[in-house]
């Protein structure tokens, strides 16, 4: 069964998703702020992380930095799933290593799953 680590400080949005992606088969872990989910990105091995940008603590671009630096946690594929759809932002997200950058508003959640399995190769 794929991991898939999803931080998300909007605990809705964490369960909705959450319930979606178990009954698709993933196992879901969840941080509602930055460093917690780069704890559980070291700790648990994800097969994917699903990252929002706005997060207490550690902001998404933060995480994905440190992610990205640590020989540990670089190879892991990670989705930016976020309300911010400035231009600056995806650049920078998607040279730092993003797989994808998704504007929630954008995307219904079929898509985003849709994107999810793309990642991870299914």
């Amino acid at each position: 069964m794929k991991k898939i680590l999803f931080v998300e400080d909007e605990s809705a949005l964490q369960k909705t998703f959450g319930d979606i992606l178990k009954k698709e088969g993933y196992e879901v872990v969840s941080a509602l702020d930055g460093e917690v989910g780069l704890k559980l990105a070291k700790e648990q091995k994800p097969d994917l992380i699903l990252l929002d940008l706005i997060l207490p603590k550690m902001d998404g671009i933060g995480v994905l930095r440190k992610l990205k630096e640590d020989p540990e946690t670089k190879d892991i594929p990670v989705i930016i799933l976020t309300n911010v759809g400035r231009m600056e932002e995806i650049s920078r997200a998607l040279e730092l290593g993003a797989k994808t950058y998704l504007v929630k508003a954008d995307y219904t959640l079929e898509e985003v799953v849709t994107k999810i399995k793309q990642a991870l190769g299914k």
